[in-house]
């Protein structure tokens, strides 16, 4: 089988596309068939050997976090899925190629209402936005909320799951994302290449969330934003307010939670949740998918398709 690997740390030109025996599952775990992985930019900052002290990996290595599939076999130890079950999971690498073994917990049944490739954008992005949304901001109805960022993958799904939370939803997005970002429920959308934050807002907000590297300026910027008793989460660059803001700051790292996963897929199925895929490469163009993200040419979901 094809799988995209790198051997030493570099550019995107590392990347290589080896072939391989089809692995055999562990005991505890099964052998998926990938109709696709999603590409997420931290796997560029891994290639490069940016992240080689917070998240050491053995080389090779294989990328790929996201995958949706069909399960082909199983470990002795699986009771489920089942051979013929398609699934989603976020995986530690290893995706991106056309037959990935996974722990057998760490999966949740694909929803029903999309493509299953599609389904690849789900679950690292989702999981990211539905902790940002519920476990740390824990917005509720009625609260307003600024999504710095929600041009991105992880953006589109903070937005729909802060509106589904009842919030009203304030959105920064480029224009070529506005539109998107509209359709996935911003009630306002700001042009950050065109307005400073400063200047559009308003009214102060109840919670901001960051989903992109800022400096210390911007970071400022965001203190009269949020109102005194509010709260800014990052996944990005911590934030830290002056004690006389009165405000909450969070920032952290994504869990692999397979039971908010599941919760995922059911809005999903339910239409409150749209998985929107804005390009797909194959595999053998993942380092060109790289490149572009380096130039900041990459917005939205992008799925790799075996």
């Amino acid at each position: 089988m094809k799988i995209a690997r790198f051997h030493r740390y570099g550019d995107a030109s590392v990347i290589r596309y080896d072939d391989v025996e089809i692995p055999e599952p562990g005991l505890d775990e099964v052998l998926i068939e990938v109709a696709a992985t999603s590409f997420n930019p931290s796997e560029t900052a891994l290639r490069a050997g940016l992240l080689r002290e917070i998240t050491p990996v053995a080389l090779p290595y294989a990328l790929g976090w996201d995958v949706a599939g069909t399960v082909v076999a199983t470990g002795a130890e699986v009771s489920t899925p089942s051979v013929g079950d398609r699934v989603i999971g976020w995986l530690d690498g290893g995706a991106a190629a056309q037959y990935a073994r996974a722990p057998a917990h760490l999966l949740a049944s694909a929803p029903t209402e999309i493509p299953l490739a599609d389904a690849a954008a789900l679950p690292l992005a989702g999981l990211t936005a539905w902790q940002a949304v519920f476990d740390h901001a824990r917005v509720i109805e009625g609260q307003r909320v600024l999504v710095n960022g929600a041009g991105g993958g992880i953006g589109g799904f903070t937005v729909q799951l802060a509106k589904h939370a009842g919030a009203e939803v304030i959105a920064t997005a480029s224009p070529r994302s506005a539109d998107r970002v509209r359709r996935q429920g911003a009630d306002h959308v700001i042009d950050y290449t065109a307005t400073a934050l400063g200047v559009a807002m308003r009214h102060p907000v109840d919670t901001i969330i960051n989903l992109v590297p800022i400096g210390l300026p911007q970071a400022d910027e965001f203190i009269p934003l949020v109102r005194p008793g509010g709260t800014i989460v990052s996944i990005t660059t911590p934030l830290q307010p002056p004690p006389d803001a009165r405000i909450t700051a969070t920032h952290f790292i994504t869990r692999n939670n397979t039971a908010q996963l599941v919760a995922l897929v059911t809005l999903v199925d339910t239409g409150a949740v749209t998985v929107e895929v804005t390009q797909s490469y194959p595999l053998t163009e993942l380092d060109r998918v790289h490149r572009r993200s380096e130039t900041g040419n990459v917005h939205g979901k992008i799925t790799i398709v075996p």
